[in-house]
């Protein structure tokens, strides 16, 4: 690879289900940091993990602090063919606005990527909710791409791979384990 090369390349952050199941066609996958944003569990999710009537939670980049998650690049040739993927993907109700950020890739190289943050003003924007409230919307959260219980134990998964703790979600999944709140 050459360095004019990569420059074209599409860098996607994933530091949710993009981690674990990202669904497009990448050449290097490596650990990043974003800056600015944290991993939160603050969108009520009316459609992949839940529905309008009863919905599921499903995460977004809120602001402050950082995120540890996973760098994609795209070949040039597939860059646009993967936005419009995820364009699809992540903005069925506009809950995300897309937008680009300096990512510190795990060795050391910083590279513009785009990522899909919470808008804030959305109405499925969960402000902070007790943890009683996110118990039980988890575990009865059902959409067109499974079951919110799944999501969570899956990206808690992948976090605990690359070495993150987030007591949050761990503290959630071993709620929902217990049938406990």
């Amino acid at each position: 690879m050459t360095k004019h090369a990569a420059e074209h390349d599409l860098w996607v952050f994933g530091y949710g289900s993009l981690m674990w199941r990202p669904g497009f066609e990448f050449v290097e996958r490596v650990e990043a940091t974003l800056n600015g944003y944290h991993r939160a569990l603050c969108i009520l999710s009316v459609h992949h993990r839940g529905t309008p009537e009863r919905p599921g939670l499903v995460l977004g980049l809120d602001r402050g602090g950082s995120c540890r998650g996973i760098a994609f690049r795209v070949a040039p040739q597939l860059a646009e063919a993967t936005l419009g993927y995820l364009r699809d993907r992540e903005q069925v109700t506009s809950v995300y606005r897309e937008t680009q950020h300096r990512l510190r890739l795990g060795d050391g190289r910083v590279v513009q990527g785009v990522a899909f943050t919470v808008d804030r003003r959305h109405t499925q924007y969960a402000r902070t909710l007790s943890h009683e409230a996110l118990v039980e919307c988890v575990r009865h959260g059902v959409g067109v791409s499974g079951n919110n219980p799944d999501y969570v134990r899956a990206t808690v998964g992948e976090l605990t791979t690359m070495g993150i703790k987030d007591r949050t979600l761990a503290k959630l999944v071993a709620s929902l384990d217990s049938d406990t709140v």
